[in-house]
């Protein structure tokens, strides 16, 4: 067993293979940016290395940095977390050209699975099936038109190199083909450094549901459980569940049987999970993530491991402990607490200062975090504050100690996605199983109450955005306390979409024209000029924050003014980057 484990990564996950690592009995060592010096990854671990300043690609993904720092410390191996370099063929190799161990697969398997269209063809060859989709990588937006007449719309353009929703772009129309692909190249190049894009034909019903596998050095590969992971936003999770509820035995085990036969095509050893869309009765294999996922808490919990010590364990060389424990028992659901701006469901990421944070207490319950009272949310990196898990002896259980969990979770300071969590949890729809991957953007509604104005305030230069607070105690309209929710006896889903379309409409507020940044970050894309006639909706600018582009659009219809931000500008929020009017511009 190792006595010394430097892990490359920061925030929740760091925290956690740091917790880890102390049961086992082994040494922890932090890596950190310059700006992350304070933060709690560092005072979890036993020792800590500053690796610079500067953007994550100067630090967290420099390869040469962290293999030194490695070294330095003494490490044995190192365990990449999840994001970062978690999936990147080039560092697993690195550490073992250094004599290190890498906490994770081989970079044969990492390349393989990692990469979409690659894994695909592996999915062929071991007869799991696809959605339809195209053989490899598109080099154009034509290609992306042709799918689209072939196979028909809605299709999914999406990063080969990947995940969390970075690199993906839905196109539901032809004329959304060449913003679509441009956007997702850009945004994978950003995120992977690999601009490489493949087609999928979207499927409108689906549910998205993921096997977690494991296999150690000795031959044994198995399957640990399946989550549902489908409520999600910008295709990005916000609640999962183990194990994923209303699956028939039948297609249960079929798919984890499918996950298996993938995972031994490659040689893979470690813990993988292997996605997969569900949609009547049938599957179809969507990807491979081969590292640890955000979402493992919940398969622990209902099989009672460790999934970051049994990582530690198989690197080490040792068989798998976990073999009797491949039956759930209970049922468990997390919530993904990130700091953003729910606000009429826009999920803007919305870094700042973390005054108060309180954990629920409570039978069930777990709070996985990366942040503790006193730290700051930085812009730098995802908006993840940490994770609420409720474990029960049967669903309903859990889903009732969520509830109360997210009800005594006390986050002050930047607002967070608890009180959606509330919203979804609660909702007829999710508790009775009538929901999709698309179902929270089309039906959940986040605009109630309603909203109230914010103020743009300028302090020392800096711009800042001051929420104003209404009678139910909630910043920027969005209470904290229990949640609207749907009609209860709303078992038409395409109703309940109505519904909501109407609600918002009305709530819709007469705009002054002033387009403002609404996070900080940095314009990556100018699609407008002055004296442009522009429609509300159209998007004007892309700014990118937090890892995620975020298209800022025109608040009415109008007259673009004079445009005072350039691509490559670090806005900082509120800053204002044109007016719509009606006057023509001079």
């Amino acid at each position: 067993m190792f006595t010394k484990i430097l892990i490359a990564n920061r925030g929740e996950i760091a925290v956690r293979v740091a917790r880890s690592c102390r049961t086992l009995g082994i040494e922890s060592v932090a890596v950190y940016s310059t700006a992350d010096a304070a933060s709690m990854h560092v005072r979890a671990a036993d020792t800590a290395i500053d690796l610079g300043d500067g953007p994550a690609s100067s630090n967290y993904l420099s390869i040469p940095k962290i293999i030194a720092a490695a070294l330095e410390s003494g490490a044995e191996a190192i365990h990449p977390g999840y994001g970062f370099l978690s999936e990147n063929p080039e560092f697993a190799l690195a550490v073992a050209d250094a004599g290190l161990t890498f906490i994770g697969p081989s970079a044969h398997a990492i390349t393989t699975m990692g990469g979409k269209v690659a894994a695909r063809d592996v999915a062929i060859r071991v007869q799991v099936p696809l959605a339809p989709g195209t053989d490899g990588a598109i080099a154009s937006a034509a290609a992306v038109e042709a799918f689209g007449a072939e196979h028909g719309y809605p299709v999914l353009v999406k990063a080969s190199a990947g995940g969390g929703g970075r690199g993906m772009r839905r196109i539901d129309s032809e004329p959304q083909a060449k913003e679509a692909f441009d956007a997702a190249v850009r945004e994978a190049t950003a995120a992977f450094g690999n601009g490489e894009v493949y087609l999928e034909r979207y499927l409108t019903h689906a549910r998205h549901v993921e096997v977690q596998v494991f296999a150690d050095t000795h031959g044994n590969t198995v399957y640990v459980g399946d989550r549902d992971c489908s409520v999600q936003r910008r295709h990005q999770k916000l609640v999962e569940e183990s194990p994923a509820p209303g699956l028939s035995d039948t297609l249960r085990r079929n798919m984890g049987e499918a996950a298996v036969r993938l995972a031994r095509e490659v040689g893979y050893v470690g813990a993988g999970t292997v996605e997969f869309l569900v949609e009547d009765e049938k599957f179809y294999f969507l990807e491979m993530n081969t590292r640890i996922q955000v979402e493992h808490p919940v398969t622990e919990m209902v099989h009672g491991v460790d999934l970051i010590a049994e990582q530690i364990r198989v690197a080490a060389g040792e068989e798998l402990s976990i073999m009797g424990n491949l039956t759930p028992k209970g049922a468990a659901i997390e919530a993904r607490i990130n700091a953003e701006d729910v606000a009429e469901g826009r999920f803007l990421p919305a870094p700042g200062p973390v005054d108060l944070l309180t954990a629920p207490v409570g039978e069930g319950l777990r709070f996985d975090a990366g942040y503790e009272s006193g730290d700051t949310v930085l812009p730098l990196y995802d908006s993840l504050i940490g994770k609420l898990i409720a474990y029960g002896p049967d669903r309903e259980t859990a889903i009732k100690r969520l509830l109360g969990g997210l009800e005594r979770l006390q986050i002050e300071g930047v607002p967070t996605t608890a009180p959606a969590a509330q919203t979804i949890v609660a909702h007829p729809d999710f508790q009775e199983l009538r929901f999709s991957t698309l179902w929270l953007e089309e039906t959940v509604d986040f605009t109630e109450p309603e909203p109230v104005d914010r103020a743009n305030v300028e302090v020392g230069g800096r711009f800042y955005i001051i929420p104003t607070f209404n009678d139910y105690g909630s910043a920027g309209g969005y209470a904290n306390a229990a949640p609207a929710l749907a009609d209860p006896s709303a078992a038409d889903p395409a109703a309940a979409t109505g519904r909501t379309r109407q609600a918002r409409a009305k709530r819709e507020k007469v705009s002054d024209g002033t387009v403002k940044a609404p996070m900080q970050g940095t314009i990556i894309k100018i699609n407008t000029a002055a004296g442009q006639r522009v429609a509300k909706g159209d998007v004007l600018f892309v700014l990118e924050a937090m890892k995620m582009e975020n298209p800022i659009t025109a608040p009415a219809s109008g007259v673009v003014g004079e445009i005072t931000a350039v691509v490559g500008d670090s806005m900082a929020a509120g800053t204002l980057l044109t007016k719509i009017t009606e006057e023509v511009a001079a």
